[in-house]
């Protein structure tokens, strides 16, 4: 069995719960879930002791015939969540009804039938990607309701980032997320930071070790290390989502606007107690870098109190007086940018100046500030408007090197080579637009082999 548990299994979120049995439990079921219970917390719990000590209470309850008045599955799984919380007091533990099924258990077409329900409640989910939008001042929003495996979710994750990448302050909304996978966690926010940064550490009692999560160098996207950023919470945020929001609290990287939270910080999975019910047993525990602690039982505290009615108009305030701040700052520092670049094209001689536009156009689009659409708009400011081919062919090569894989930056440096002369360079970087948007089924294919058809040609009749 692997370690690396959800947070919380979002799986149970979405489940439809079975119906009750006809007829009222037995007192041998009963016994038996108990048993098994107790049986699976003994095993995996984080904390044994405690494992020990719920099940000497449950025990002791069911000598006492506290369970007799329970008469079906529903009832009984809150009861039984009930009594082992009031003893470990961890509010993942949680006993659940199964979602019904029609095939026999065991069997093919259950698990194909299980298979295809976990796949419907992730399509409809949206791996948790529920509303992303941009917001009057030009703040980011995203309303995230679960922490989808990051195996599944990485595209749905990029492609909302995406959408914030140029947005003046961003806003994560977790009143209504429940947790999920601290992978997804963990890349979610490496968006947020530019160094490597140690954001939590998980313990398993399995193994007996600790796992160490950092901020990934690399994601899909643009990183946003500077953005003003903002969480809302309630008591709802719960699990995974308080990870997030302590990761963020305790590097001080972003402000928290909300309720406090949940309180669950003790990750694990879903296991099986019979055909009927299910049971979250926690296997491990976090362990903050800064504060040596984690939010289990206390929740994550706000910077900023409000009621969850009130979180999004307040944090929207802030958040808008951030974004304004952070244009002026960010105007001040493109404006130099722009001001360097520029330089290397008023003093440009051929064969020297052409490393130095490269090094200034790399800064750019680190900083967000230009993107392959936006160098390939200055390369065409230089060829046509101010004709120079030159300076137009060094733009579109650094452009080549900083979106190797768009066929449309090599069909644009393949036209200033040919004004400039450079013939069969020029089919070689045609070409390779050609081959590139053949791999990506590019909608501007048959353009990009006209143009290398037209250099061939000219080619032929300079020969």
């Amino acid at each position: 069995m692997t370690r690396l548990f959800l947070l919380l299994t979002l799986s149970i979120i979405f489940l439809q719960p079975a119906t009750a049995q006809p007829d009222p439990l037995s007192s041998d079921y009963k016994e038996q879930a108990i048993l098994r219970l107790n049986q699976l917390m003994n095993e995996r719990y984080v904390f044994p002791d405690v494992a020990k000590a719920t099940e000497a209470h449950l025990l002791a309850q069911w000598e006492a015939g506290h369970f007799d008045q329970f008469t079906d599955d529903h009832e009984f799984a809150a009861a039984l969540t009930e009594s082992v919380q009031s003893i470990n007091h961890d509010k993942h533990m949680r006993i659940r009804v199964n979602p019904r099924f029609v095939a026999p258990p065991n069997s093919v077409e259950r698990r194909i039938e299980e298979q295809l329900a976990r796949m419907d409640r992730s399509r409809q989910a949206n791996y948790g990607f529920n509303v992303v939008e941009v917001l009057e001042g030009n703040v980011g929003y995203l309303d995230l309701r679960g922490f989808a495996g990051l195996e599944n979710a990485q595209a749905h994750a990029d492609a909302a980032m995406a959408l914030l990448s140029r947005t003046d302050a961003v806003i994560f909304d977790l009143r209504r997320n429940g947790g999920g996978s601290p992978r997804m966690v963990q890349y979610l926010c490496s968006y947020f930071f530019g160094e490597h940064v140690h954001l939590n550490s998980l313990y398993w009692r399995e193994g007996d070790v600790t796992e160490e999560f950092w901020t990934l160098d690399e994601v899909g996207g643009v990183k946003r290390p500077d953005v003003p950023l903002f969480i809302m919470t309630s008591g709802r945020t719960f699990s995974g989502a308080e990870e997030f929001s302590y990761n963020m609290q305790t590097r001080e990287r972003a402000t928290l606007v909300g309720e406090t939270t949940g309180g669950g910080a003790n990750p694990g999975g879903t296991m099986p107690i019979n055909e009927n019910l299910s049971v979250f047993i926690p296997v491990g525990r976090a362990i903050n870098p800064v504060t040596q602690t984690n939010w289990e039982g206390v929740g994550v505290v706000p910077e900023i109190k409000v009621s969850a009615e009130e979180a999004l108009d307040t944090t929207l305030a802030l958040a808008q007086a951030a974004a304004e701040a952070f244009r002026n700052q960010q105007a001040q520092h493109f404006t130099q940018l722009l001001m360097d670049l520029n330089g290397e094209f008023e003093t440009y001689t051929a064969g020297t100046t052409e490393a130095a536009i490269l090094r200034r156009l790399t800064t750019c689009t680190e900083a967000n500030l230009l993107q392959e659409g936006d160098i390939n708009s200055l390369g065409y400011e230089q060829l046509m408007e101010h004709e120079k081919p030159g300076i137009a062919e060094a733009i579109f090569s650094a452009n080549t090197q900083l979106f190797p894989q768009s066929p449309n930056v090599y069909d644009s440096y393949a036209e200033a080579l040919l004004m400039n002369g450079k013939v069969e360079a020029a089919i070689q970087s045609y070409q390779r637009a050609v081959d590139l948007a053949t791999e990506q089924e590019d909608g501007n294919l048959e353009l990009f082999q006209r143009n290398l058809a037209n250099a061939k040609s000219q080619l032929e009749a300079g020969e």
